[in-house]
């Protein structure tokens, strides 16, 4: 018996058919008659990130999320389709880490009330009242004390008078002010600056990171998705194909004038998203 490598052994892999990434962004940049200047204008990637980039050095780009946008934004500037080349970059750099569910991710992000704590001062008022209620019945049913002590018709009344002051109290009290939905965008909080995008045709690459450089969301919506995000002081965001957007900040409808296949890079703060 021989041992040796079988036939298969010497057969190059699919991923070793696979021209690299930066060289099929040259090539398909140079078939369509356009510059690395060209390029970065349209895509608003710089000249050394690109050039980098077609030769296959992505340390310059910020590490694999800004990456993977970069890739999209340059396949699409010269006519490729960009999901084949980032499923080919995240086979190469050790697979694209598992998604965060985005119920989670984009409840962490929002920025919501302080966690809920225990409403003392509702309990001390309704365990006041519960005790009132107590003494009242006690007193109404021992007010003859040689008489008949039959069944006594306070207790009702002393229970509604219980409950009626409840009421009250848990409305001076108030609850927590309810996390805003989607639905709600227009009762947007004045404090906080709430971003809602809408993709109305096609898909569309989005990017958003709070004020403190948090990436909130990174992915590709298809029509008819939309998403929420949150922030006490600004919401950074990149879009690419904007002209396929709806956008909302605030409550208010942004009317600028996005182009088809455009990436824009965009801020939000609190406030009228036009006033200044």
């Amino acid at each position: 018996m021989s041992i040796g490598n079988s036939p298969e052994d010497d057969r190059p892999s699919a991923r070793d058919d696979q021209p690299p990434i930066g060289h099929v962004l040259q090539q398909a940049r140079i078939a369509a008659g356009l510059t690395v200047d060209e390029v970065s204008a349209t895509t608003r990637v710089r000249v050394p990130i690109l050039q980098a980039i077609e030769h296959e050095d992505f340390s310059r780009s910020g590490g694999d999320v800004y990456a993977r946008g970069h890739i999209r934004m340059i396949a699409r500037a010269v006519g490729l389709d960009p999901d084949p080349l980032v499923e080919q970059y995240d086979s190469e750099h050790g697979g694209r880490p598992a998604p965060t569910p985005a119920a989670p991710l984009f409840e962490a992000e929002r920025i919501r009330p302080e966690p809920r704590r225990p409403n003392w001062t509702a309990a001390m008022v309704a365990a006041i009242v519960v005790v009132v209620g107590f003494v009242g019945f006690t007193l109404f049913s021992g007010g003859d004390e040689g008489g008949d002590k039959g069944p006594v018709a306070k207790g009702p009344e002393a229970e509604r008078s219980a409950s009626s002051s409840a009421g009250p109290s848990k409305g001076r009290t108030g609850a927590p002010a309810p996390v805003p939905s989607d639905s709600a965008i227009a009762g947007a909080p004045a404090d906080k600056v709430t971003v809602k995008l809408t993709v109305l045709k096609d898909r569309s690459w989005i990017s958003a990171k709070s004020a403190t450089g948090k990436q909130i969301f990174d992915g590709t919506l298809n029509k008819g998705q939309t998403k929420t995000f949150q922030d006490d002081r600004r919401v950074d965001l990149i879009l690419g194909n904007a002209g396929a957007i709806e956008l909302f900040v605030n409550g208010k409808k942004i009317e600028d004038d996005f182009r088809p296949g455009q990436v824009e890079r965009v801020s939000y703060t609190k406030g009228d998203p036009e006033a200044g």
